[in-house]
């Protein structure tokens, strides 16, 4: 019988000793909190695991075990191999030292002599013999350590972990249950299944899964919020999970600086009458003037806008180093942004979505990302009029 795609990933897990585990660029609350769960979990059962994130966790989740000890990339360097041949002249013992900036490698032979047709230089291997990407869509979202490192992963089993629906399967092992609310759901039975008969949970574990499942839930306020999330959330409760520390540092913290910068969200705001949306701007002058850091705006969309009614969606045009960036989010439940997002090559699932588009400015672009989306928005819903 053909082993589920859980199963398969039990199997490579076990037998793998040096696992690469990342997550997404810009990450959230379940890129995090599942990256750093599974690397403390792995590597108690005794894995090395380099966890690689391509850019610095928010201060919002600084809370989060080890989260400051999250790489941004790693060596996708290859192990140098010297081959030599001792078919017929046996080595008695090896030595090295370093002269002049070389390394000399001294092999004396016990009979006969070494000679340099004995030597061959194979190709050598990667470090790790198993890559792990956490809710991901695809390679590319991994930022710069896919487009530094391409061969590593073309050459390195890979597994893939998400719920997302537009994740496109590009893993040698694609675990991919869009039924979750979050990866680090997902994340609870897979560990669970790799520590029969005794519970994987510590603090920390249990800590970083329940930040997964309560940012992408909305602390349980979202629509994609199960009977299956709510036994789970109680199971890593019970398992030690700081639930108050949570919901304190994430929902209940701002910063002044964030408070400014929602402020200049407000003063940007534009909506859409009737059947519509909503949308605000944040061009990189507001982020100086504000001392504020791009990860700041993150609470604008979901904390901010999301509270509007009267819109199907909410809409983040965000400009962060030479990119700018769209963060969508669904007012009415009912309404599928991850289709707004398609059309400028993004993704999500419904109730969330996020797009980049490279190389522009707001200046350049704004007024083109508006007008197709909403013409989407006419194509799947009725024609908008638009009032500032």
């Amino acid at each position: 019988m053909e082993l589920t795609p859980k199963q398969q990933v039990v199997e490579r897990i076990r037998e793998a000793k040096n696992i690469l585990v990342l997550t997404h660029q810009n990450p959230d609350g379940d890129a995090l909190g599942s990256i750093l769960a599974l690397e403390l979990f792995l590597e108690s059962i005794g894995k090395k695991t380099l966890a690689v994130c391509n850019d610095v966790a928010p201060d919002v989740f600084s809370f989060l075990p080890n989260v400051s000890k999250i790489a941004q990339n790693f060596s996708g360097a290859r192990d140098f191999i010297i081959s030599l041949d001792t078919s017929e002249v046996k080595a008695e013992k090896i030595m090295y030292r370093t002269e002049g900036g070389k390394l000399n490698i001294i092999i004396t032979p016990k009979n006969g002599q070494f000679v340099p047709q004995m030597v061959e230089f194979p190709e050598g291997t990667f470090n790790f013999d198993l890559i792990i990407v956490l809710d991901t869509p695809d390679l590319e979202r991994t930022g710069t350590p896919f487009e530094k490192n391409p061969d590593v992963f073309y050459e390195t089993p890979v597994i893939n972990i998400d719920h997302h629906a537009s994740n496109d399967n590009f893993g040698k092992i694609n675990l991919v249950d869009l039924t979750s609310t979050s990866t680090a759901e997902i994340l609870v039975s897979l560990m669970e299944a790799l520590s029969p008969g005794k519970s994987p949970f510590t603090e920390d574990i249990a800590t970083a899964l329940l930040t997964g499942i309560i940012t992408d839930t909305g602390s349980f306020q979202n629509a994609n919020t199960t009977p299956k999330s709510l036994t789970v959330a109680a199971q890593l409760v019970a398992a030690g999970a700081r639930r108050e520390e949570i919901i304190r540092r994430i929902f209940k913290t701002r910063s002044l600086s964030t408070l400014r910068l929602w402020g200049r969200a407000l003063v940007n705001l534009h909506a859409d009458s009737g059947d519509g949306f909503v949308w605000t701007t944040l061009r990189k002058s507001d982020f100086l003037e504000v001392g504020a850091s791009e990860a700041e705006a993150s609470g604008v969309i979901d904390d901010l806008l999301k509270t509007v009614s009267g819109a199907d969606f909410v809409m983040l045009l965000s400009e962060r180093g030479t990119s700018v960036f769209g963060s969508l989010r669904s007012v009415k439940m009912s309404f599928d942004v991850a289709k707004i997002a398609t059309i400028f090559n993004g993704g999500g699932h419904v109730l969330a979505a996020g797009f980049e588009l490279k190389n522009t400015t707001l200046s350049e672009s704004s007024k083109m990302i508006v007008q197709r989306v909403r013409e989407q928005k006419k194509a799947m819903n009725g024609t908008i009029k638009t009032v500032v």
